[in-house]
């Protein structure tokens, strides 16, 4: 059995579909993934930094202080497989749709934080789906930098990275290439 997620930890938690499948094919899917996150995770998860792409995701998350480990546990995988079975319905297909159960990193230094949020951010264009990862539309990227209401934790993050303009500013590819160069050998694309 899987370990579940302990109580104000921090995880990267990431997935892939099989082969080339697609896990998102419209704008609609990716709308429906994030509010099928929020209805299952929300209640034991804060959302720090997410990106979605069109085979994979990735969701940087902290556990909440309250919560069960094993109701946590089972709301993401209940959210995946909800996922997986409207998706399977959707497009008539049959079988699973993630490669193997949900992939998750605990946090455990705090340079590893900051390069988590970078990578995270920077996945589109790492991909080559955009030319600029700050426009893509399925990342916590542009949540983060604007004013308007939001389910991610913006204050943590923003605090973490000191404000707003250092957050931007560790963002632009020229001063983070480096910070993820390493993180991307170790995790699943």
């Amino acid at each position: 059995m899987t370990d579940p997620f302990s109580p104000g930890e921090l995880y990267h938690v990431y997935s892939r579909t099989n082969g080339e499948e697609l896990l998102f094919r419209t704008e609609k899917n990716y709308l429906y993934f994030l509010q099928k996150f929020q209805t299952f995770c929300s209640p034991h998860f804060l959302t720090l930094a997410y990106c979605l792409l069109p085979n994979h995701f990735h969701f940087l998350i902290r556990v909440k202080e309250n919560t069960n480990p094993e109701a946590a546990l089972n709301s993401f995988s209940n959210f995946l497989n909800g996922y997986a079975k409207a998706y399977n319905k959707l497009y008539d297909r049959h079988g699973g749709l993630f490669q193997r159960k949900f992939k998750r990193k605990q946090i455990d230094k705090e340079t590893y934080l900051s390069q988590v949020v970078i990578y995270i951010h920077q996945n589109p264009q790492k991909h080559g789906i955009v030319d600029n990862f700050k426009k893509w539309k399925f990342s916590s990227y542009q949540a983060i930098i604007s004013q308007k209401p939001t389910q991610i934790d913006r204050d943590f993050v923003i605090e973490w990275f000191g404000d707003i303009e250092q957050f931007r500013k560790i963002h632009d590819l020229e001063n983070s290439s480096n910070l993820t160069e390493e993180l991307s050998l170790e995790e699943m694309d």
